[in-house]
């Protein structure tokens, strides 16, 4: 068994130096929701020194709201935001001798276009304009569907370590009640049964087949770097091997 545990950094939670050791690839902020170019280097150098295979985390241009609120985005909005926030974290990881190997949405864009055909088809063609080689996205979203009949990219379905799902396969949404999985022990125990099963259990009581190569943990909650640690433990005493996706 292998998974990728993948975190989303260069969000100014102050955490990137605790989490970098624990994680085997991370989704780099490139100054839609947060970061600028400052944190985009300082992460990328974290990166590199911690052997740690990087990517761009572009997002609604909204910092007050963190690119959670989700607003209106036409498909030619969508992929030119991808497009020049990728372009700018590309630019300064060339500088620093790193490759950007792929682009995970953040927040808000990221269900959007999980959901919509048309947005999805448009970031799928931005992204492979932009030269990167894959695409992260939600396991079993519209927009796995419509990146893997697309093709041009490698597409690596994403679950999550710290969210609820509901019956039909999709995130619950942040704002109904354990929507967000506070308990790490959970948490660890939901991550354990989608790397050796592929399954996990929905918020509203039944069993839902959920296939990822790649879990996300978030790196802006108050004991992010503990719950890596646990969580990167727990895999590897269950015999699950951890590493990228890209390599």
């Amino acid at each position: 068994m292998m998974m990728d545990l993948n975190c989303d950094l260069g969000e100014g939670a102050g955490r990137d130096a605790e989490l970098m050791p624990w994680v085997t690839t991370v989704n780099i902020a490139c100054g839609g929701h947060a970061g600028d170019e400052a944190t985009m280097r300082t992460t990328l150098q974290l990166a590199r020194r911690h052997g740690v295979a990087a990517g761009a985390h572009p997002g609604f241009a909204d910092p007050a709201n963190f690119g959670r609120r989700e607003r209106p985005v036409s498909a030619a909005e969508a992929a030119e935001l991808v497009r020049d926030q990728v372009a700018v974290l590309r630019r300064i990881a060339a500088d620093e001798g790193v490759e950007i190997g792929h682009v995970k949405l953040h927040g808000a864009l990221y269900n959007q276009v999980a959901r919509d055909p048309g947005l999805a088809v448009a970031v799928h063609d931005a992204v492979r304009e932009t030269g990167v080689p894959a695409l992260v996205v939600p396991a079993a979203s519209v927009q796995e569907g419509v990146s893997r009949a697309r093709g041009g990219l490698r597409v690596v379905a994403e679950v999550f370590a710290d969210r609820a799902y509901r019956a039909d396969g999709t995130l619950a949404p942040r704002a109904l009640p354990g929507a967000v999985i506070a308990d790490e022990a959970t948490a660890v125990a939901q991550v354990l049964r989608l790397a050796r099963e592929g399954r996990v259990r929905a918020s509203t009581g039944e069993d839902v087949v959920l296939r990822g190569e790649t879990v996300c943990l978030h790196g802006d909650g108050p004991r992010a770097d503990v719950f890596a640690r646990l969580l990167r433990e727990g895999l590897a005493a269950a015999g699950v091997e951890v590493r990228t996706f890209m390599r």
